[in-house]
């Protein structure tokens, strides 16, 4: 339900601001302010800056709003779980009589623990009774513990707060529902609001707070630059390898009919098989140490590397090769200054592709026996429900991971200017 409606949420704030943005701002989004010249290419529509950055903020608002953070007013928190006092009557039905009793609940923080509330045992066979539950758990009212004609001697639960119940019926009550187990023992659950439980969604304030004691204090005998830098070697590492074999390999199949024929189904088989796949056979092969991580990234890029040149091998413009030619252009010569240069943009895109998937594939490849990286540490963290632990490396890689791609497009503008020129 809360996931619902946070993506109805979502929908909503992107569908206000990009009117406000496209009808009321500049107006300036239309077909017609697109140049004719480079219709079609990525150069043609840059991305909204301020769109971004609302984005960003409304990721954020929607986090803060659905765990209560602190650093949102009041007024823009999802309703929170109940926590307080709260009662509900039963009526017992036993030897033919009836009687009815209070039970007495309290709902607390599951990381306090109070006393339960006192109450006055009463007049009757059902006796009043008290309880305490946490935020986001239930509890089983054992009703006849303390009453004078037990379960085993007949009593039934007959109504709640006057309402008539069966098992399997529930009756809403005040900060929570009560329903009748199949063994007729009532199950109070409090009600649990539209924020996250911490333990599946911290707030923001908990995830920086914990931050500054990874910090300070590191994870696991590691500082978290540590755990960061091993990742971000073996990642390098195995997109450099993969690169290294991969370019050549793709202009080979790019240039030759029988390098094209030899490795094609190669290539071909192995792209759609994805890297976790391979963890198994890369243990066999290499065990479990650094060099088979990098091995295991190292296949993550090469076969995306090889079909990003040969690719852009393939779609050299035949004329422009003519006319190489035609000026006396030597083979060295054309590949040197006309299938390179214009190969360079898709090698380019298949860079940051191949950078992306090493990125996703190193939490996978550092499950193996890793002691340190971002991967061994979300990993262990999720084993201790340390879910705070969990969204800092989640974070923390996605934003190195960005972070390397918007310096690969900047390379790629300065080494590539001609992309998108014809």
């Amino acid at each position: 339900m809360t996931g619902f409606l946070v993506l109805a949420v979502y929908v909503a704030i992107f569908m206000v601001a990009a009117f406000i943005f496209t009808r009321i701002g500049t107006g300036k989004d239309g077909y017609t302010a697109l140049k004719t010249v480079t219709f079609g290419d990525e150069s043609a529509v840059r991305p909204n800056r301020a769109a971004g950055i609302l984005s960003i903020l409304t990721l954020f608002l929607l986090w803060g709003m659905f765990t209560g953070s602190k650093y949102l007013p009041e007024f823009l928190h999802a309703p929170a779980p109940f926590a307080g006092e709260t009662s509900f009557e039963y009526t017992v039905e036993a030897n033919g009589e009836s009687d009815t009793a209070t039970v007495a609940v309290l709902v607390h923080n599951r990381e306090e623990n109070p006393e339960k509330p006192a109450i006055e045992p009463g007049e009757g066979f059902a006796k009043n009774d008290s309880i305490k539950v946490a935020q986001y758990r239930s509890q089983l009212v054992s009703f006849d513990k303390n009453d004078e004609v037990k379960k085993k001697d007949g009593a039934k639960i007959v109504a709640i707060n006057g309402t008539p119940v069966q098992p399997g019926d529930t009756v809403e009550i005040k900060g929570g529902s009560v329903t009748i187990s199949d063994k007729g023992t009532p199950n109070f659950a409090p009600d649990n609001g539209l924020q996250m439980e911490p333990l599946y969604l911290p707030s923001p304030e908990a995830v920086i707070e914990r931050t500054g004691k990874v910090l300070e204090e590191g994870f696991r005998g590691t500082s978290l630059l540590g755990h960061l830098g091993w990742s971000l070697f073996r990642v390098i590492a195995g997109f450099i390898c993969g690169a290294v074999v991969g370019i050549p390999l793709g202009y080979a199949m790019g240039l030759s009919n029988w390098f094209r024929g030899w490795f094609d189904p190669i290539v071909e088989f192995m792209r759609p098989v994805p890297p976790l796949a391979l963890i198994p056979l890369v243990i066999i092969w290499a065990g479990i140490g650094e060099t088979g991580k990098i091995i295991l990234l190292f296949l993550a890029a090469l076969w995306i590397m090889a079909i990003a040149a040969r690719s852009g091998v393939s779609g050299v413009n035949i004329s422009k090769v003519h006319a190489a030619y035609s000026l006396g252009a030597s083979k060295w010569q054309i590949m040197r200054y006309v299938i390179i240069p214009n190969s360079l943009p898709e090698i380019f895109t298949g860079a940051r592709v191949a950078m992306g998937v090493c990125w996703g594939t190193v939490v996978a490849a550092e499950l193996v026996a890793a002691e340190k990286g971002a991967g061994m540490m979300i990993m262990v963290a999720s084993k201790f429900q340390n879910t705070d632990i969990v969204i800092l490396g989640i974070i923390l890689i996605g934003v190195i991971g960005f972070g390397i791609d918007m310096l690969m497009r900047g390379a790629e503008r300065i080494l590539v200017p001609w992309k998108g020129k014809g």
